[in-house]
């Protein structure tokens, strides 16, 4: 048995442990204890695991040689389903809780699983500039290799655990896609199995088509084994400024002035009311001021947006070094701002110093162990959303977020959208300059309601030719859904390819009544 499967069946079997009569009661209404006294042990554990695993496989270099057995061992297992019938749909064999989706896909329990245990980095090529993965390769394997040996990705999405494969068949966004566009707009080649169990390859030149109707499409096009992403030079630091703004003409304007500006590399901002922001603009360099260096990334550290909150409070602009790593993910220890719902105390300097080193706990893992009756309370009291939409429109979105939601902080990142085909592209014939609105927490609008709530917020989004990341709660029927995205190449792709059969569309995967 692989060791990664060895490893997610313990945590099955520890999730049957947890359901014991009255250890329940504790994981509701005293999450903390729960997560304190053993999800944060047991998510150092898989980290150390796999941190140890990527390292040894690099070093060996024994994934290259490995890869193609375990693609034509994909291929054997498509081709099965085709000889035994193909009666239902296939989807992959990943257990669903082990995305950092918050929701866990139903369709799991009736399709074909077929396995994919594909997360080695395979190529970096330095020459040509490009690093070959495979998908299950997640953002912390990528900057522990690359930012060693100089190297960066364009565009590198925060959160330790989200793989490649999910930030191409999904999306992924980070503080450089004012320059870069999305995650998608990085990569220049996919390797994809189809449903006739062929493998192919997609590039902008070779079965271009294809190659722009992967991204978003959630697996529904083919099975994805590897990729080929860009890769730039990385210098060691980040000088990062902060900018407290107030009032929200201004904060708009600011935000929107620095997102034009190619000579940041990064740009952010953090919403902590709606006319009270701090926007961050960030620089690569390999010289820092020793005084103003700050490793925010070692476990004893406050947590990022509070750290950041500082100098809204003191209305004070500030200057610091960070190193590139620490800066690329400065929101995983507190999951963005989402672990003070999970450990209220978590950001208290007696609980960073003794045991700050085994946080974040993983989001797979709190998924496995919320059960039934968490998860409700989640769905109904809790929002975690990313809607996208025209830079020209945040001033009016923002007082949407506020008047519909009211949950704070809320994260505003600026990202380029270029004219291509595929499912998501400005309305124009012309590249536009977007933002990402993320919403994390809990609703603060009195008698929140949250069907009726996020199909308002779609609604608008719709009509200002927005886009809802998918990973969320989407409860947008068919007709909507399609008016939001272009599914033109998509349905063309769908039928050339033979997948009507073979996978569900991807509406069907991503709806609020395909998961639970």
């Amino acid at each position: 048995m692989e060791p990664a499967v060895s490893l997610a069946a313990c945590a099955l079997l520890f999730l049957l442990w947890v359901r014991v009569k009255g250890l329940e009661f504790v994981i509701i209404h005293q999450r903390w204890v729960f997560v304190c006294l053993f999800l944060l042990p047991l998510s150092l554990i898989f980290d150390v695991y796999y941190s140890l695993r990527a390292w040894v496989v690099f070093r060996l270099n024994s994934a290259p040689r490995l890869h193609e057995q375990r693609v034509r061992d994909i291929q054997g297992q498509v081709r099965r389903w085709r000889e035994q019938g193909g009666a239902t749909y296939m989807c992959t064999g990943r257990p669903g809780w082990l995305t950092v989706s918050l929701r866990v896909g139903k369709y799991k329990k009736t399709h074909k699983n077929i396995m994919i245990n594909l997360m080695d980095i395979l190529e970096v090529d330095t020459k040509n500039q490009i690093v070959r993965v495979e998908p299950l390769v997640s953002m912390g394997q990528v900057t522990a290799l690359l930012n060693s040996i100089g190297w960066t990705l364009p565009v590198l999405p925060e959160l330790d655990d989200l793989t490649v494969g999910g930030l191409i068949m999904g999306t992924g966004i980070e503080s450089s896609s004012h320059i870069y566009g999305l995650f998608q707009h990085i990569c220049t080649a996919y390797e994809l199995v189809l449903a006739d169990g062929s493998l192919v390859r997609c590039t902008p030149t070779e079965n271009e088509d294809l190659f722009y109707a992967v991204p978003w499409s959630c697996g529904t096009l083919g099975f994805l084994v590897a990729a080929e992403i860009r890769i730039i030079p990385a210098k060691k630091y980040v000088r990062l400024q902060y900018e407290p703004v107030r009032g929200l003409e201004r904060i708009c304007e600011r935000f929107t002035q620095e997102s034009g500006r190619a000579e940041n590399h990064f740009v952010e901002g953090l919403l902590f009311s709606l006319d009270e922001a701090v926007i961050m603009t960030g620089v690569m360099t390999d010289k820092a001021e020793p005084d103003k260096l700050n490793r925010i990334g070692r476990y004893y550290k406050p947590w990022f947006f509070k750290h950041v909150e500082k100098y809204l409070l003191s209305d004070q602009r500030g200057v610091e070094y960070i190193p590139l790593r620490h800066y690329y993910h400065r929101h995983t220890r507190s999951i963005f701002w989402e672990l003070q719902d999970i450990i209220p105390f978590g950001n208290n300097p007696v609980f960073r110093y003794l045991f700050g080193w085994m946080v974040p706990p993983k989001i797979s893992l709190l998924k496995l162990t919320q059960g039934e009756t968490l998860r409700k309370m989640y769905e109904q009291h809790h929002v975690v959303q990313d809607m996208l939409v025209p830079m020209r429109c945040l001033n009016q979105a923002l007082r949407t977020f506020h008047d519909d939601l009211r949950v704070y902080p809320i994260w505003l990142c600026p990202f380029v959208l270029p004219s291509q085909p595929g499912l998501v592209h400005p309305k124009g014939d012309e590249t536009e300059l977007y933002v990402d609105i993320g919403s994390y927490g809990e609703p603060k609008v009195k008698h929140f309601e949250a069907r009726a709530c996020m199909r308002q917020m779609e609604k608008f989004v719709r009509s200002v030719h927005g886009f809802q990341m998918l990973y969320a709660d989407c409860y947008m029927n068919r007709e909507e859904f399609w008016e939001m995205f272009d599914g033109s190449l998509y349905h063309k792709l769908r039928e050339q390819l033979n997948c009507r059969d073979a996978f569900p569309e991807v509406y069907d995967k991503i709806c609020k009544a395909a998961r639970h």
